[in-house]
């Protein structure tokens, strides 16, 4: 009897789909990993997001994240395959994890296939930013005014942090159009920031310029980086939280390395700080009012979702401030991230400052006020995932 090659072949053609169907599927993850990674999704949402996506399409998987690299396992015993993928995870854009989370959701839902659902995702990707960089720059100026009210600065405090805010930006423009190292704009920013500060209290009118070199790098502050790092080491990350929390203490010391070449530089522009006449009651309340929406852009948070932005961001403000005030900082970072993701950035900077003009014990009690603020936030983070689990696949 005769077989035709149809028939001879036939399984081997299904070998061939099904071996496809699996490598769509590998692409499809690992792709989707770079992507949730480049965009800001720590590491123990990542994981579980990713192996919750694989359960979906019936892979069998295992994820390993760190801030700079994505580690991928699919099948079991000798049929298992694993790829490492170089990441250099960016800043956070919520409106890009908005839609990711949006796909996934459908993908999930048997709503798309896979290649939908990979074409919507680089699609996503390749969007432009939801504000423009002129907007971006200008809410920088807009937030740092903001929190030199918050610090108690006088008017001259507000506008200067505000001016060299919007700077600071702009070196960050140009770090990203002429090709420069991603981290010398820290050196760079803290640099300048504190040389204008020094000058513009001695040349143009006496201000507070410790003040305003704080509040002029907030944006740069990786008070965020930090939380998120604790967070992965109490949820037992202990990879990528190690690696996030070295990544922010760099980023921490050599922004401050900038500001303290500027004050041994000109650190005889330095006049005693004088007296800070503080603004009307009404500027902190306008300040608190539109400080949410300056954040919002900065994180590029879609216009629809700003309610949400400014409720979170109240409720959390005034339940950090009067639990605070009334039982200790601890009580209310811990309440205050029930509610809203703080960051205990500006700390640490202070006890950078504090040691460099050795205030030895300042400088501790800063750095030890630092730590228990970020462990009180996460305490309040984890409590609040508890309390009210997520609905959403991110």
């Amino acid at each position: 009897m005769i077989r035709s090659p149809l028939a001879s072949n036939f399984p081997f053609a299904n070998a061939t789909a099904a071996t496809e169907l699996d490598q769509l599927k590998y692409d499809f993850l690992i792709r989707t990993g770079e992507l949730l990674h480049k965009y800001g999704t720590p590491s123990h949402r990542l994981e579980r997001v990713m192996t919750k996506i694989a359960r979906t399409l019936g892979v069998e998987s295992v994820f390993l994240y760190t801030p700079t690299a994505l580690v991928a396992a699919f099948g079991e015993g000798r049929e298992e395959k694993t790829f490492m993928r170089r990441v250099d995870s960016g800043s956070v854009d919520a409106e890009k994890l908005i839609q990711f989370d949006e796909i996934l959701e459908r993908l999930e839902a048997g709503e798309i296939d896979i290649a939908s659902a990979g074409e919507a995702m680089e699609l996503a990707a390749a969007a432009k930013p939801l504000y423009s960089t002129l907007a971006t720059a200008m809410v920088c100026g807009v937030g740092c005014a903001c929190v030199a009210v918050f610090f108690g600065g006088g008017w001259e405090e507000i506008l200067t942090a505000g001016l060299i805010g919007l700077s600071i930006a702009g070196i960050d423009i140009a770090q990203s159009k002429l090709g420069w190292e991603a981290g010398l704009v820290f050196p760079v920013s803290g640099f300048f920031a504190g040389i204008v500060s020094l000058g513009i209290s001695r040349f143009v009118h006496p201000i507070d310029d410790r003040l305003v070199t704080l509040a002029s790098l907030i944006v740069l502050l990786p008070g965020f980086s930090l939380t998120m790092a604790l967070t992965e080491l109490a949820v037992g990350h202990l990879s990528a939280g190690v690696a996030r929390l070295a990544g922010a203490s760099v980023t921490l010391v050599t922004l401050f390395l900038g500001v303290a070449i500027s004050w041994r530089i000109a650190g005889e522009w330095r006049i005693d700080s004088p007296a800070v006449e503080p603004v009307s009651r009404w500027i902190h309340w306008f300040a608190l009012s539109i400080a949410p929406a300056a954040f919002a852009i900065l994180f590029r948070v879609r216009l629809s979702l700003w309610p949400v932005v400014f409720a979170i961001s109240l409720s959390g403000y005034f339940t950090a401030t009067w639990f605070g005030a009334k039982y200790g900082v601890e009580v209310g970072s811990f309440l205050g991230a029930l509610v809203i993701l703080l960051v205990p950035g500006s700390l640490g900077y202070r006890s950078l400052s504090a040691l460099l003009n050795r205030q030895t014990v300042e400088g501790i009690e800063f750095a030890f006020g630092m730590i228990v603020v970020a462990i009180s936030l996460v305490g309040g983070l984890l409590a609040s995932s508890a309390l009210v689990p997520p609905k959403r696949i991110l």
